[in-house]
C-alpha cells in the first residue's frame, strides 16, 4: 500500500496557523490533499498534526482518501525533524511505500505525483524527490571574505543550450519505502532519482510575502 503523509503543526511563528489560513479561497493543505487524492498511485493520505483547529479543518474537506492522524508535542516542537515525524507514523501504521508532502508546496500536482511514482517504479530506485532544474552561476565566499565560482570555470563561461544547469530540491514530495525510512531515519536513501517539476513550483510559502506570489499562480492555473 502506498501512502501519503503531509504533516502540519498548530505552531508557526511567521504565519499563525498558516497550514489552514485561506489560499485562493481553500485552506492551505486543502491544495496538496487534492493533489495527493487525485494520484492514482495513492491508496490514502494522511494528514498528521497536534492541533485540534487544523483537524476539525481537515475533516471539513470531504476528501475520501484523508485521515487525520494525531502528532505527538514531541514530534511537532520547534526544533524537531520531519524525520521524527515520520518515523513516529511508521511505527504506528502498516504501508509498503510513503510520500512525504509538504503542505508549503501548493502548486503540486497529481499529475506530479503519477511521475513520482512511475520514477519510483524503476528497478535501480529506492527513492525520489521532486526538484526544479536551475542555470544559475553558483558562487562562494572564503573567509578571507574571497568570492570562488562554485559550478562553473569564469574563463569558459558556458552557453545556456552547453550548461546542464543543476537541480534543487523544491520541497513538494519525496517518496521512499517503509523499510528505507526504518532503516536510514531519513526521508530519501540508497539509490535516488529526481523528478523534475515546472520553475513555478520552486515557491514555497514560508513567509508572508510568499502567500500572494503563490495565490497569484494559482489563479493563472
Amino acid at each position: 500500500m502506498n501512502v501519503a503523509f503531509i504533516p502540519v503543526r498548530g505552531g508557526s511563528k511567521s504565519i499563525p496557523l498558516k497550514n489552514i489560513k485561506p489560499l485562493n479561497g481553500k485552506p492551505l493543505v486543502y491544495w496538496t490533499a487534492k493533489a495527493a487524492c487525485e494520484c492514482s498511485r495513492i491508496d490514502k493520505v494522511y494528514i498528521s498534526t497536534d492541533s485540534e483547529q487544523i483537524k476539525s479543518a481537515v475533516e471539513r474537506f470531504g476528501l475520501a482518501k484523508v485521515s487525520v492522524v494525531d502528532r505527538s508535542a514531541e514530534t511537532a516542537s520547534d526544533t524537531a525533524t520531519t524525520e521524527s515525524a515520520m518515523l513516529e507514523f511508521a511505527e504506528q501504521h502498516e504501508f509498503e511505500n510513503i510520500v512525504l508532502i509538504q503542505a508549503t508546496s501548493p502548486l503540486l500536482t497529481s499529475a506530479d505525483l503519477e511521475k513520482g511514482f512511475a520514477l519510483y517504479d524503476r528497478p535501480d530506485c529506492d527513492s525520489v524527490f521532486s526538484a526544479v532544474r536551475r542555470y544559475q552561476f553558483l558562487w562562494m565566499s572564503t573567509p578571507d571574505g574571497m568570492a570562488h565560482p562554485y559550478n562553473y570555470d569564469i574563463y569558459h563561461r558556458p552557453r545556456r543550450q552547453e550548461y546542464d544547469g543543476y537541480l534543487v530540491e523544491n520541497g513538494a514530495f519525496y517518496i521512499t519505502s517503509k523499510n528505507g525510512l526504518l532503516s536510514s531515519k531519513n526521508r530519501i536513501s540508497g539509490n535516488i532519482r529526481a523528478l523534475e517539476m515546472d520553475d513555478d513550483s520552486l515557491f514555497e510559502i514560508d513567509e508572508p510575502r510568499d502567500w500572494a506570489i503563490i495565490e497569484t499562480l494559482i489563479k493563472r492555473r
